[in-house]
Protein backbone atom coordinates (compact mmCIF):
# COMPACT_ATOMS: atom_id res chain seq x y z
CA UNK A 1 0.00 0.00 0.00
CA UNK A 2 1.33 3.16 -1.03
CA UNK A 3 1.59 5.91 0.99
CA UNK A 4 -0.58 9.05 0.22
CA UNK A 5 1.01 12.81 1.50
CA UNK A 6 -0.12 14.88 3.96
CA UNK A 7 0.56 18.23 5.17
CA UNK A 8 3.51 18.91 7.60
CA UNK A 9 3.73 19.75 10.87
CA UNK A 10 4.46 23.58 10.88
CA UNK A 11 4.30 26.49 12.81
CA UNK A 12 2.49 29.45 11.02
CA UNK A 13 4.49 30.80 8.35
CA UNK A 14 6.37 27.84 7.28
CA UNK A 15 6.17 25.70 4.35
CA UNK A 16 7.56 22.31 3.32
CA UNK A 17 9.08 24.42 -0.07
CA UNK A 18 10.57 27.27 1.70
CA UNK A 19 15.28 26.84 1.26
CA UNK A 20 17.65 25.95 4.05
CA UNK A 21 16.26 27.80 7.33
CA UNK A 22 18.95 30.22 8.62
CA UNK A 23 20.09 29.65 12.34
CA UNK A 24 17.44 30.05 14.81
CA UNK A 25 14.50 29.24 12.13
CA UNK A 26 11.83 27.02 12.89
CA UNK A 27 12.73 23.42 11.33
CA UNK A 28 9.37 21.90 9.66
CA UNK A 29 8.45 18.83 12.13
CA UNK A 30 6.89 15.69 10.15
CA UNK A 31 5.66 13.24 12.79
CA UNK A 32 4.22 10.49 9.80
CA UNK A 33 4.94 8.96 7.22
CA UNK A 34 2.80 11.14 5.28
CA UNK A 35 3.81 14.30 6.60
CA UNK A 36 7.70 13.69 5.83
CA UNK A 37 7.27 12.58 2.00
CA UNK A 38 5.02 16.24 1.69
CA UNK A 39 8.02 18.28 3.99
CA UNK A 40 10.83 15.85 1.89
CA UNK A 41 9.35 16.90 -1.80
CA UNK A 42 10.02 20.59 -1.01
CA UNK A 43 14.04 19.89 -0.85
CA UNK A 44 14.76 19.88 -4.24
CA UNK A 45 17.45 22.58 -4.52
CA UNK A 46 20.58 20.55 -3.70
CA UNK A 47 21.69 17.78 -1.39
CA UNK A 48 19.73 16.36 1.46
CA UNK A 49 22.20 14.95 4.38
CA UNK A 50 20.47 12.95 7.56
CA UNK A 51 21.92 13.72 11.29
CA UNK A 52 20.09 10.03 12.64
CA UNK A 53 19.38 10.56 16.39
CA UNK A 54 17.42 9.06 19.44
CA UNK A 55 17.04 12.42 20.89
CA UNK A 56 18.22 13.80 24.37
CA UNK A 57 20.84 15.80 22.05
CA UNK A 58 23.76 17.54 23.16
CA UNK A 59 26.84 19.36 21.38
CA UNK A 60 27.83 15.88 20.08
CA UNK A 61 24.93 16.22 18.07
CA UNK A 62 24.82 19.41 17.51
CA UNK A 63 28.20 19.30 16.18
CA UNK A 64 27.44 16.43 13.45
CA UNK A 65 24.32 18.69 12.41
CA UNK A 66 26.46 21.71 12.07
CA UNK A 67 28.90 19.63 9.97
CA UNK A 68 26.00 18.47 7.80
CA UNK A 69 24.84 22.38 7.40
CA UNK A 70 28.37 23.21 6.61
CA UNK A 71 28.44 20.39 3.33
CA UNK A 72 24.31 19.90 2.32
CA UNK A 73 22.52 22.50 1.14
CA UNK A 74 19.54 20.50 3.94
CA UNK A 75 19.70 18.79 6.71
CA UNK A 76 17.14 16.15 8.26
CA UNK A 77 17.47 15.29 11.82
CA UNK A 78 15.70 11.82 12.68
CA UNK A 79 14.65 11.76 16.53
CA UNK A 80 13.54 8.02 17.29
CA UNK A 81 14.37 5.77 20.66
CA UNK A 82 14.47 2.74 18.93
CA UNK A 83 13.20 0.00 21.26
CA UNK A 84 14.75 -2.95 18.89
CA UNK A 85 18.30 -1.20 19.94
CA UNK A 86 17.84 -2.71 23.67
CA UNK A 87 17.64 -5.36 25.36
CA UNK A 88 15.64 -6.56 27.81
CA UNK A 89 17.68 -5.25 30.75
CA UNK A 90 18.69 -2.25 29.30
CA UNK A 91 17.69 1.47 29.80
CA UNK A 92 15.04 2.53 27.27
CA UNK A 93 12.42 3.18 30.10
CA UNK A 94 14.73 5.47 31.95
CA UNK A 95 16.61 7.08 28.23
CA UNK A 96 16.14 10.70 28.52
CA UNK A 97 13.30 12.07 26.07
CA UNK A 98 13.82 16.27 25.65
CA UNK A 99 12.29 16.65 22.74
CA UNK A 100 12.34 20.61 23.52
CA UNK A 101 15.45 20.96 24.12
CA UNK A 102 16.60 18.75 21.05
CA UNK A 103 14.36 21.41 18.96
CA UNK A 104 16.31 24.22 20.02
CA UNK A 105 19.62 22.39 19.34
CA UNK A 106 17.74 21.75 16.07
CA UNK A 107 16.44 25.62 15.40
CA UNK A 108 20.28 27.25 16.47
CA UNK A 109 21.84 25.14 13.81
CA UNK A 110 19.60 25.80 10.86
CA UNK A 111 17.98 22.42 10.41
CA UNK A 112 15.58 21.73 7.75
CA UNK A 113 13.64 19.21 8.72
CA UNK A 114 12.95 17.46 11.98
CA UNK A 115 11.47 13.56 11.72
CA UNK A 116 10.37 12.37 15.16
CA UNK A 117 8.07 9.38 14.77
CA UNK A 118 6.77 7.43 17.61
CA UNK A 119 7.19 3.49 17.20
CA UNK A 120 4.24 2.28 15.69
CA UNK A 121 4.76 5.20 12.58
CA UNK A 122 8.74 3.06 12.10
CA UNK A 123 7.07 -0.34 13.06
CA UNK A 124 3.92 -0.35 11.20
CA UNK A 125 2.89 -3.74 12.29
CA UNK A 126 4.44 -3.84 15.22
CA UNK A 127 7.74 -5.79 16.47
CA UNK A 128 9.26 -6.10 12.30
CA UNK A 129 9.44 -9.72 11.13
CA UNK A 130 12.05 -8.68 9.08
CA UNK A 131 15.54 -7.49 10.10
CA UNK A 132 18.87 -6.39 8.74
CA UNK A 133 21.64 -8.81 10.04
CA UNK A 134 24.77 -7.23 11.46
CA UNK A 135 26.41 -10.79 10.56
CA UNK A 136 30.17 -11.50 12.80
CA UNK A 137 31.19 -8.11 12.97
CA UNK A 138 27.90 -7.41 15.29
CA UNK A 139 28.64 -10.09 17.24
CA UNK A 140 32.02 -9.14 18.60
CA UNK A 141 32.72 -6.08 20.98
CA UNK A 142 29.72 -4.02 22.01
CA UNK A 143 27.56 -6.89 20.44
CA UNK A 144 28.95 -9.11 22.96
CA UNK A 145 27.74 -7.67 25.73
CA UNK A 146 24.76 -6.24 23.88
CA UNK A 147 23.13 -9.30 21.46
CA UNK A 148 20.65 -8.12 19.05
CA UNK A 149 22.01 -4.37 19.56
CA UNK A 150 23.29 -4.16 16.13
CA UNK A 151 20.75 -6.00 14.08
CA UNK A 152 17.97 -3.25 15.37
CA UNK A 153 20.49 -0.15 14.78
CA UNK A 154 21.02 -1.45 11.13
CA UNK A 155 17.32 -2.01 10.78
CA UNK A 156 16.02 1.01 11.72
CA UNK A 157 19.14 2.94 9.77
CA UNK A 158 18.04 1.33 6.69
CA UNK A 159 14.29 2.36 6.86
CA UNK A 160 15.84 5.98 7.74
CA UNK A 161 17.66 5.65 4.57
CA UNK A 162 14.55 4.78 2.15
CA UNK A 163 12.16 7.42 4.11
CA UNK A 164 14.63 10.23 4.23
CA UNK A 165 15.97 9.40 1.05
CA UNK A 166 19.10 11.30 2.00
CA UNK A 167 22.38 11.90 -0.41
CA UNK A 168 24.75 11.66 2.97
CA UNK A 169 24.52 10.56 6.71
CA UNK A 170 26.51 11.92 9.43
CA UNK A 171 27.62 9.54 12.15
CA UNK A 172 30.28 10.39 15.02
CA UNK A 173 33.06 8.66 15.69
CA UNK A 174 32.41 7.93 19.17
CA UNK A 175 30.18 5.12 18.00
CA UNK A 176 32.93 3.36 15.99
CA UNK A 177 31.60 -0.11 15.78
CA UNK A 178 28.16 1.51 14.47
CA UNK A 179 30.14 3.68 11.78
CA UNK A 180 31.93 0.46 10.66
CA UNK A 181 28.75 -1.72 10.30
CA UNK A 182 26.75 1.34 8.68
CA UNK A 183 29.07 1.26 6.41
CA UNK A 184 29.57 -1.89 5.48
CA UNK A 185 25.64 -1.76 5.07
CA UNK A 186 25.88 0.65 2.44
CA UNK A 187 28.36 -1.27 0.55
CA UNK A 188 26.94 -4.46 1.07
CA UNK A 189 23.50 -3.68 -0.07
CA UNK A 190 24.41 -0.86 -2.12
CA UNK A 191 22.42 1.91 -0.60
CA UNK A 192 23.01 5.01 -2.48
CA UNK A 193 23.74 7.58 0.50
CA UNK A 194 27.72 8.82 1.20
CA UNK A 195 28.61 8.05 5.03
CA UNK A 196 30.29 10.52 6.47
CA UNK A 197 32.38 10.35 9.98
CA UNK A 198 32.81 13.21 12.50
CA UNK A 199 35.78 12.94 15.07
CA UNK A 200 34.11 12.13 18.66
CA UNK A 201 33.02 15.85 20.82
CA UNK A 202 34.55 15.55 24.48
CA UNK A 203 33.69 17.39 27.76
CA UNK A 204 36.47 20.18 28.71
CA UNK A 205 37.63 17.03 30.78
CA UNK A 206 38.17 14.65 28.23
CA UNK A 207 34.76 13.02 28.50
CA UNK A 208 33.33 11.62 25.29
CA UNK A 209 29.83 13.49 24.94
CA UNK A 210 26.76 10.63 25.42
CA UNK A 211 23.17 10.74 26.47
CA UNK A 212 24.16 8.39 29.00
CA UNK A 213 26.53 11.06 31.12
CA UNK A 214 23.45 12.56 32.70
CA UNK A 215 22.84 9.30 34.52
CA UNK A 216 26.82 10.03 36.40
CA UNK A 217 26.69 11.61 40.00
CA UNK A 218 29.63 13.48 39.84
CA UNK A 219 31.75 10.86 41.57
CA UNK A 220 31.37 9.00 38.87
CA UNK A 221 31.59 11.18 36.38
CA UNK A 222 34.94 11.50 38.43
CA UNK A 223 35.74 7.59 37.50
CA UNK A 224 34.59 7.83 34.11
CA UNK A 225 37.65 10.30 33.07
CA UNK A 226 39.80 6.81 33.07
CA UNK A 227 38.54 5.52 29.78
CA UNK A 228 39.63 8.63 27.98
CA UNK A 229 42.75 8.44 29.99
CA UNK A 230 43.72 5.57 29.06
CA UNK A 231 43.37 5.99 25.69
CA UNK A 232 45.17 8.84 25.68
CA UNK A 233 48.21 7.01 27.26
CA UNK A 234 47.91 4.73 24.52
CA UNK A 235 48.07 6.83 21.54
CA UNK A 236 51.65 8.16 23.34
CA UNK A 237 52.82 4.88 23.30
CA UNK A 238 51.91 4.71 19.19
CA UNK A 239 55.51 4.80 17.98
CA UNK A 240 56.48 1.93 19.83
CA UNK A 241 53.85 -0.83 18.93
CA UNK A 242 50.60 -2.40 19.65
CA UNK A 243 52.04 -3.93 22.66
CA UNK A 244 52.96 -0.52 24.33
CA UNK A 245 49.83 1.21 23.31
CA UNK A 246 47.63 -1.83 25.21
CA UNK A 247 49.76 -1.79 28.02
CA UNK A 248 49.94 2.26 28.87
CA UNK A 249 45.88 2.55 28.46
CA UNK A 250 45.86 -0.80 30.56
CA UNK A 251 48.01 0.81 33.06
CA UNK A 252 45.63 3.90 33.78
CA UNK A 253 42.62 1.74 33.75
CA UNK A 254 43.72 -1.02 36.40
CA UNK A 255 44.53 2.24 39.22
CA UNK A 256 40.68 3.12 39.13
CA UNK A 257 39.29 0.13 40.94
CA UNK A 258 35.67 1.90 40.31
CA UNK A 259 35.53 1.29 37.05
CA UNK A 260 34.44 -2.17 35.95
CA UNK A 261 35.78 -2.43 32.41
CA UNK A 262 34.28 -4.89 30.08
CA UNK A 263 37.19 -4.80 27.29
CA UNK A 264 40.07 -2.52 26.14
CA UNK A 265 40.88 -3.74 22.40
CA UNK A 266 43.40 -2.41 19.86
CA UNK A 267 41.58 -3.70 16.99
CA UNK A 268 41.90 -3.19 12.76
CA UNK A 269 39.49 -0.36 11.98
CA UNK A 270 37.21 -2.16 9.36
CA UNK A 271 37.76 -5.74 10.86
CA UNK A 272 38.05 -5.59 14.46
CA UNK A 273 40.41 -8.41 14.36
CA UNK A 274 43.36 -8.11 16.81
CA UNK A 275 46.25 -6.11 15.42
CA UNK A 276 49.56 -8.27 15.62
CA UNK A 277 53.12 -6.90 17.05
CA UNK A 278 54.36 -6.25 13.75
CA UNK A 279 51.29 -3.87 12.66
CA UNK A 280 52.13 -0.70 11.47
CA UNK A 281 48.97 1.25 9.83
CA UNK A 282 45.54 2.64 11.50
CA UNK A 283 44.51 1.13 14.50
CA UNK A 284 41.19 1.81 16.64
CA UNK A 285 41.35 1.64 20.22
CA UNK A 286 38.43 0.88 21.94
CA UNK A 287 37.79 0.95 26.15
CA UNK A 288 34.39 -0.46 27.15
CA UNK A 289 32.69 -0.37 31.21
CA UNK A 290 30.65 0.21 33.92
CA UNK A 291 30.40 3.63 35.59
CA UNK A 292 28.16 2.92 39.02
CA UNK A 293 25.22 2.25 36.92
CA UNK A 294 26.35 3.37 33.50
CA UNK A 295 27.46 1.72 31.40
CA UNK A 296 29.99 3.80 28.90
CA UNK A 297 32.37 3.49 25.78
CA UNK A 298 34.72 5.50 24.12
CA UNK A 299 37.59 5.04 21.00
CA UNK A 300 40.24 6.84 19.81
CA UNK A 301 41.61 6.31 16.22
CA UNK A 302 45.24 5.56 16.44
CA UNK A 303 48.33 5.65 13.81
CA UNK A 304 50.65 2.51 14.90
CA UNK A 305 54.58 2.92 14.34
CA UNK A 306 57.08 5.47 13.90
CA UNK A 307 55.07 8.95 14.16
CA UNK A 308 52.38 6.98 15.57
CA UNK A 309 49.45 9.07 17.59
CA UNK A 310 46.12 9.76 17.74
CA UNK A 311 43.85 10.05 14.64
CA UNK A 312 40.49 12.51 14.30
CA UNK A 313 38.84 9.38 12.37
CA UNK A 314 40.18 7.44 10.10
CA UNK A 315 42.17 8.43 6.64
CA UNK A 316 39.34 7.46 4.23
CA UNK A 317 36.09 8.38 6.22
CA UNK A 318 34.70 10.69 3.06
CA UNK A 319 34.57 7.48 0.80
CA UNK A 320 31.22 6.01 0.50
CA UNK A 321 30.68 2.86 2.08
CA UNK A 322 34.16 2.79 2.84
Amino acid sequence: MSDQPGMPSAPAGASVTDGPPPGGAEPVVARTREELHAARRGLTDGDVAVVMTMGALHEGHATLIETARQRAAHVVVTIFLNPLQFGPREDLSRYPRTFDSDMEICRRAGVDLVFAPTPDVIYRDGDPGVRISAGPLGNVLEGQARPGHFDGMLTVVAKLFHLTRADSAYFGQKDAQQLLLIRRMVRDIDFPVKVVSVPTVREPDGLAMSSRNTYLTDSDRETALCLSRALRAGAAAAAEGPSAIRRAARTVLVREPLALIDYLVLVHPYTLEDVPEWYRGEALLAVAGRVGTTRLIDNLPISVGPNGGALEVFSDVDSAGA
